[in-house]
């Protein structure tokens, strides 16, 4: 139904930023010990306004634009470490930690933002 595909395009797209960047950081910390290892994580603020601005444009036929950059390919950025280590590897595992605490609360926000659009409009087709 097209009516609910717009009305969670935007949460859709987010939440699938927000498992992606769970991901990069649980990679992060899987690494912790891995000479060399570089720490990556996503910018999510530039990374959803992409795929919004992509999102509102339309054309005629499926093939006219070329999304370059979608969801699944978002481009992953080196952070940069507060302290240096011997052996290379740029990841903090307390850093890593917190920021995964951070995107897992956010994705649970995400999750219920959702759960509430629903329940709104389920109010709207019993009539409530």
């Amino acid at each position: 139904m097209k009516l609910l595909d717009s009305a969670f395009a935007f949460s859709e797209t987010a939440l699938a930023l927000r498992n992606q960047r769970m991901e990069v950081l649980s990679r992060n910390i899987a690494n912790a010990d891995t000479p060399h290892f570089k720490a990556q994580d996503i910018d999510f603020k530039s990374v959803l306004n992409d795929a919004q601005g992509m999102a509102s444009i339309r054309a005629t036929q499926g093939g006219h634009i070329n999304n370059p950059q979608s969801v699944s390919t978002a481009d992953l950025i080196y952070t940069i470490p507060f302290n240096s280590s011997i052996d290379g590897n740029t990841v903090e595992l307390s850093v890593e930690q917190a920021k995964y605490g951070q995107a897992a609360a956010q994705y649970q926000a995400t999750l219920r933002f959702i759960e509430g659009d629903i329940s709104g409009i389920r109010k709207a087709l019993r009539g409530d």
